[in-house]
């Protein structure tokens, strides 16, 4: 079932992806928890020795000083580049990753995407300690899931600097049928020009978030703040990023969203990209003209480039502004134009996407049922909470080891929110039904939705909005696993 609001044009352009799945708000059979206090909860042992082939990795975040194709910044990034070099891995092998911390403050290191034992999340004071100026951390971990997956801080609004980089963990029986492949990593740019992350959370706070952003709180999915440049893959429009092929040949585009306030609409002129994996996990392919990503997302799609070179366009939402990326095709000129008008049409919504039948979470009853609800808060001019609170006095979410949980979440507000949810993905719609299996969902202004859980992994997980502002402003809570 789909319940979405009445929406004019310019929001179905903002919505066409958010969350409007209801399916059994209120299944027969199930009870539901009141998420009260927390004091039996589960801990998780410290995990035990991973046991996949071994690959080591290396990290230093690090300040640099980074060329945005023709604009220098000053910043904060892995390795002196950016992204940060990916880390590639099939699933089923074992990552050692030590990570150096050589900023003057504290940071952590969060695999986005990767359901990962709960004391390698890399959350300081919840699962992971957090790393000191000058000194390391080693994580350890298998991964379990192939998929285009990320990595950033879980540490204030670091993330809004350069600390980041794809993570892509391969399957061993993906049939890899596409001649190139091309990671594209979206990103809208604040840092080292005039002013910081902190400084512009500050300026929020203290604004009420009204001076801020192409629209505001309107509910446009314009985000809070305006950003003087849209990336991809640390580049700018005056020297963007490029892949060469040649006509008829296939690319796999691997999409990830590391920006902290903006949607992107994204699309190639005049191609379909056909849709094969959102958030890791496999879809029935399905062709669209344009998609929207939302914060924290991954997308992969495979397009079929013609003769003429062309346009990756990543238009952001309510701002209007873009990046853009090439696709040269050996034998002609790049275009002498871009307009990023030509991806404003109607994107295939997340509603559209059937997952495949062998990665749907096993069809159960419900154990529990949890209300998750999304809004400005009334306790300050930048306040933003989960259930009326914000972290710092969360009543987290309980669920016990082996259920199946239900989230029930409402969109109360006028602003969209990718929630996610750590350790876990879930299932839009009932368990063993057809919705797509994720770990990020886009909640657009007053949109509800249903997703199912599996909790086989124990711990206290994060469950927060991706945008990194709204986060730090209190719209995040936890699961906790109770014994």
């Amino acid at each position: 079932m789909i319940n979405r609001p009445g929406l004019n044009r310019r929001q179905l352009l903002g919505a066409a992806l958010g969350l409007t799945v209801t399916g059994a708000l209120a299944a027969c059979g199930t009870r539901t928890v009141d998420a009260g206090g927390n004091s039996n909860a589960l801990v998780a042992a410290p995990s035990g020795t991973p046991t996949g082939p071994l690959k080591e990795f290396t990290l230093t975040a690090q300040q640099s000083r980074i060329d945005l194709g023709g604009t220098i910044v000053d910043t904060w990034t892995y390795g002196d580049q950016l992204p940060g070099k990916p880390i590639r891995l099939t699933r089923g092998e074992r990552a050692r990753i030590t990570v150096t911390n050589q900023l003057p403050t504290h940071t952590s290191v969060h695999w986005h995407g990767l359901a990962i034992p709960n004391d390698m999340d890399g959350v300081p004071d919840v699962t992971t300690p957090g790393i000191e100026p000058g000194s390391t951390f080693t994580y350890d971990f298998d991964v379990p899931d192939s998929g285009t997956h990320w990595f950033h801080p879980h540490h204030g609004v670091q993330l809004d600097r350069g600390l980041y980089a794809p993570f892509i963990v391969d399957d061993p029986e993906d049939p890899g049928d596409y001649d190139h492949e091309w990671v594209l990593v979206l990103d809208d740019w604040i840092d080292g020009t005039g002013t910081t992350p902190e400084q512009v959370l500050d300026n929020l706070v203290n604004s009420g978030g009204q001076d801020h952003g192409h629209m505001g709180m309107s509910g446009h999915g314009g985000g809070d703040v305006t950003y003087p440049l849209h990336l991809i893959n640390g580049r700018s429009n005056t020297d963007p990023d490029s892949i060469t092929v040649k006509g008829g040949q296939r690319i796999r585009l691997r999409i990830v969203n590391a920006a902290a306030d903006t949607l992107y609409h994204v699309g190639v002129p005049g191609h379909d990209l056909l849709i094969t994996h959102t958030d890791g996990y496999p879809v029935q392919p399905r062709a669209a003209g344009s998609l929207l990503i939302s914060m924290g997302e991954r997308y992969d799609t495979v397009l079929t480039v013609g003769d003429a070179s062309v346009p990756f366009i990543a238009a952001a939402v309510g701002k209007d502004q873009h990046a853009h990326g090439l696709i040269r095709v050996e034998g002609s000129s790049p275009p002498d134009r871009i307009n990023p008008g030509l991806v404003d049409q109607q994107p295939v919504g997340v509603e559209q996407l059937t997952s495949l039948e062998s990665v749907r979470l096993p069809a159960a009853e419900i154990a529990h049922e949890q209300r998750v609800v999304l809004e400005q808060g009334r306790t300050g001019p930048y306040v933003w909470t989960i259930n009326g609170k914000t972290y710092e006095n969360t009543v987290p979410l309980t669920t016990g080891l082996g259920d199946t949980g239900r989230l029930n979440i409402f969109n109360h507000s006028m602003m969209p929110h990718p929630l996610h949810l750590h350790g876990h993905t879930f299932q839009i719609g009932p368990a063993g039904g057809t919705g797509a299996r994720k770990d990020t969902l886009l909640l657009t202004s007053h949109a509800q939705a249903s997703v199912d859980y599996l909790a086989n992994n124990p711990g206290n997980w994060m469950l927060h909005c991706h945008n990194g502002y709204h986060a730090e402003a209190g719209m995040t809570t936890r699961l906790d696993y109770t014994a």
